[in-house]
Formats: C-alpha cells, sequence, structure tokens
C-alpha cells in the first residue's frame, strides 16, 4: 500500500515538474516573439507576447521589464489625453512589478523616474532618482536627473513670481533679469533655496563622477543663475552670475571636445 501511494505521489511531481518545465518553455517563446515585435515597433503585439509569457511564467524577469518597456513606448511624453496618463500610469505599475522582483533593478528606477518627470510629477520622479542613488552610488545619472528635477522646480517658481509684472518678466539683452524687489526676491528665496542647494550638490556629484558631464554642467550653470535671483547682496548675485558663466562655458568646451569641435 506504500508503495503505492509513493509511486502515487511521484507520479504527480513529476507530471507537476513537467507542467512547469513545459510552461517555462511557452514562456521562452512568448518573450522571443515578443522582442521580435517590440524590435520591430509592433508594441502592442509586444504586450501581449509578453502577458503571455509572464502568465506562464512569473519568474522571467526579462519578459516584465519588457512588457513594462512597451507600455513606456506607447507613452506620449507631455501627452495629457485620459488615453494617454492612462498607458503612462500602465507603464508605472508594470515597472512596479519589476520592482517587486527585483527591489534594485535600476533600470525599472529610471524609467519610472523618466515617466513621473513626463508627466510633470517632480516630486514622485526625485524620489525615484534618490533610490536610484541608493541602488547605483556611483552611476552619475541619477544626480544629474535630480539636478534638472530641482531647476525645472525653481523654474516654474521664478516664473510664476516674475510673471506678475512684465518689466519683471523680460531679460535684458544680456538675457539677464533685473533685480527683483524685496518683497519678491524674499519669496523667491523661501520658495527656492533648499531645491537650489540639493540641486547644486546633485549636480556636482555628476561631474565628479563624470568630469567631461557637460549637460550637468550646463543645469549647474542654470541653478547659479536661480540662485543668484535669490541673493540680497549684489555682490553675492554678482558671484553666481559670474559662476554660472564659468560653468557655461566648461560645458560648451567639454560638448566641443565630446563632438570634436562640431
Amino acid at each position: 500500500m506504500r508503495r503505492c501511494r509513493f509511486a502515487g505521489l511521484a507520479g504527480i511531481v513529476l507530471l507537476a515538474l513537467a507542467a512547469l518545465g513545459c510552461n517555462r518553455l511557452k514562456a521562452r517563446d512568448q518573450l522571443n516573439k515578443g522582442v521580435n515585435a517590440f524590435r520591430g515597433a509592433q508594441f502592442q503585439q509586444a504586450i501581449d507576447h509578453f502577458q503571455q509569457a509572464v502568465a506562464y511564467d512569473p519568474n522571467l524577469l526579462n519578459a516584465r521589464l519588457y512588457l513594462a518597456m512597451s507600455y513606456f513606448q506607447q507613452f506620449a511624453p507631455g501627452g495629457e489625453s485620459q488615453d494617454n496618463v492612462k498607458v503612462g500610469k500602465q507603464a508605472v505599475d508594470a515597472f512596479e512589478n519589476v520592482l517587486q522582483a527585483d527591489p534594485n533593478n535600476s533600470t525599472a528606477m529610471a524609467y519610472i523616474g523618466l515617466l513621473y518627470y513626463n508627466m510633470k510629477d517632480f516630486d514622485k520622479a526625485k524620489e525615484y532618482e534618490q533610490r536610484r542613488t541608493q541602488a547605483e552610488p556611483n552611476n552619475p545619472e541619477p544626480y544629474y536627473w535630480i539636478g534638472v528635477i530641482d531647476y525645472d522646480h525653481c523654474l516654474k517658481n521664478q516664473s510664476t513670481i516674475r510673471n506678475t509684472d512684465p518689466k519683471l518678466a523680460t531679460p535684458n539683452v544680456n538675457g539677464e533679469f533685473a533685480p527683483l524687489p524685496e518683497k519678491l526676491r524674499a519669496q523667491l528665496y523661501d520658495e527656492n533655496h533648499t531645491q537650489i542647494d540639493e540641486g547644486m550638490q546633485a549636480l556636482q556629484k555628476a561631474i565628479e563622477l563624470r568630469p567631461n558631464y557637460n549637460d550637468a554642467m550646463a543645469y549647474l550653470n542654470l541653478l547659479y543663475r536661480q540662485r543668484a535671483d535669490t541673493q540680497a547682496d549684489p555682490s553675492a548675485r554678482a558671484a553666481d552670475t559670474k559662476a554660472a558663466n564659468e560653468w557655461l562655458a566648461k560645458a560648451l568646451q567639454a560638448r566641443a571636445a565630446a563632438t570634436g569641435g562640431h
């Protein structure tokens, strides 16, 4: 009797293992078909294949990642239609599924950060870039994106304040704005100084990790100009403007070196 029971149990285990192996093969087949569709820019077809691959083998991380990337490819940055927002959220959810399986997957974090950035949710975008710095402390890109996000935050506040008066919103021939009245300057300082400091530190870290990072230099130049606009002391304002010009020159030099002078 015991032998029969053990034989029956062994048979069930073998059948289960065979089914598992069969499902894994099916998952790989669907993954390959999905990759081919993805490379051919047939993203909805790719989504169908990757969904089936995940259904056959939930542990197939590449299928989850490609599924999320397929949603991402259908998202139009800046588009505000309900359908586009829905696709963006689907992409975020799909990348979150990748992170559930692999919490330190920097690719998923990067795409989520970019999605939130393009959906103008700067706080969420920064949150994922900060997570990237924990997962990849020696990668300069998340530090760069933190600087970009902080600059966009500051620029929005600056534009709102300066647009209260057409004279304040118009730069001179050198592209520089006139100093703000004290009340508005103090308001701009209160709203922007934390992001300015954080953004500068992040961009300097990016440049430390990649000394020829011309995009980071360009944004550091922009943040120095933002800080100049918050300075009450004219000499401090002038010093920040001078530093901005120096970083702009460095950015142009680095870009020229990277492109062979073109």
